[in-house]
C-alpha cells in the first residue's frame, strides 16, 4: 500500500494529503500562497480516537479503566491516528478516501475512514469511526495550523461563542461555563448552532472554518500560527461528555473550510 502524499486540484486551489504522516493535510495553497503551517507536525491533523487532553491519560468505559501513553505529561493529547500511516482507499483529481485501523495502546477495534474533497473555493474534511466488534467511546476533531501571516498583516479571528469552557490548572475544562475571554486562547468554546470562525488576513483573503459539531479549541498563543479546531466534545470529552461508537452506529463529523479573495 502506497503512503506517497497526494495532491487534490481544484481551480487554483491544491492541498496536499499526507497518508504516511497520520493522515493529515500537509498544505492548502490558494493561488500559491501556502495557509497552513509547514512541518511533519503542523498542516492539519486528524484528532481521533479523542480530542485535545484526557486527564492523566485515563479514560473509564463502564467498569473499565485504560490508560494511554502520556504524551503531553501529565495527559495524553489529540488520540493516536495521528501517529500511524493510513491507507489510501481511492484518489481522484479532487477527492481522496484515506483509511486507518486503530491498534495498541488504544484498547479496541475500529476504523477510521477520512474523506477530503477539494473545490476551487472550499475542502471538506468527513471523518468517521466505526466498530464491528465492541462499542467504545470516541471524540472527532481536526487541528489546523494556519499561518499567522500569508506575507501582509496578520491574521485576524472573528467568532461569536455561546460560552468558553472554564480552563483549570491542568489545562482541562473545570466543568463551568464562563462568558467569552479576550485572547490569548489555548481554550474551548461553544457554539451550539454550530463552529462558524472566520479567518481574516487583511487584504489578502478571508477564510471560514465552519462544522455542525459545536465545539471549537482556539490556539492562538504561537507566533507562527493559529489553530482552529472544530470537535466532536470538549478535552476530557472521553471522561465528561463520551461519544459512543457502536456496530449499529458510527460516529461521523465533518468540517469545510472554505475562502474567497479580499
Amino acid at each position: 500500500m502506497s503512503h506517497e502524499d497526494i495532491t487534490l486540484t481544484a481551480g487554483d486551489a491544491e492541498v496536499t494529503l499526507q497518508p504516511g504522516n497520520g493522515g493529515r493535510v500537509g498544505g492548502l495553497r490558494v493561488g500559491g500562497v501556502e495557509l497552513l503551517r509547514q512541518g511533519e507536525r503542523f498542516g492539519c491533523f486528524p484528532m481521533v480516537p479523542w480530542c485535545g487532553r484526557i486527564r492523566d491519560g485515563r479514560f473509564r468505559d463502564g467498569a473499565d479503566l485504560h490508560q494511554m501513553p502520556l504524551n503531553s505529561p501529565p495527559h495524553a493529547i489529540h488520540g493516536t491516528a495521528r501517529d500511524g500511516a493510513w491507507s489510501v482507499a481511492r484518489t481522484t483529481t479532487d477527492e481522496a478516501v484515506l483509511t486507518y485501523d486503530l491498534v495498541e495502546p488504544w484498547p479496541y477495534q475500529g476504523r477510521i475512514t477520512q474523506l477530503a474533497l477539494l473545490t476551487p473555493d472550499a475542502l471538506t474534511l468527513t471523518m468517521s469511526v466505526e466498530t464491528y466488534d465492541s462499542s467504545f467511546p470516541a471524540q472527532i476533531g481536526w487541528h489546523p495550523w494556519f499561518n499567522r501571516n500569508l506575507g501582509g498583516e496578520g491574521v485576524q479571528l472573528d467568532f461569536t461563542p455561546a460560552w468558553q469552557e472554564e480552563r483549570g490548572e491542568d489545562h482541562l475544562p473545570t466543568g463551568n461555563r464562563v462568558d467569552p475571554k479576550p485572547s490569548p486562547w489555548d481554550d474551548c468554546f461553544g457554539m451550539p448552532d454550530g463552529v462558524d470562525v472566520t479567518l481574516t488576513w487583511p487584504r489578502q483573503l478571508e477564510l471560514k472554518v465552519a462544522s455542525r459539531e459545536e465545539w471549537v479549541v482556539v490556539y492562538d498563543e504561537q507566533e507562527a500560527a493559529v489553530c482552529v479546531e472544530p470537535q466532536t466534545g470538549p478535552p476530557n470529552g472521553l471522561n465528561t461528555l463520551p461519544r459512543l461508537v457502536t456496530p449499529l452506529e458510527p460516529l461521523e463529523a465533518s468540517t469545510t473550510w472554505s475562502w474567497r479573495r479580499l
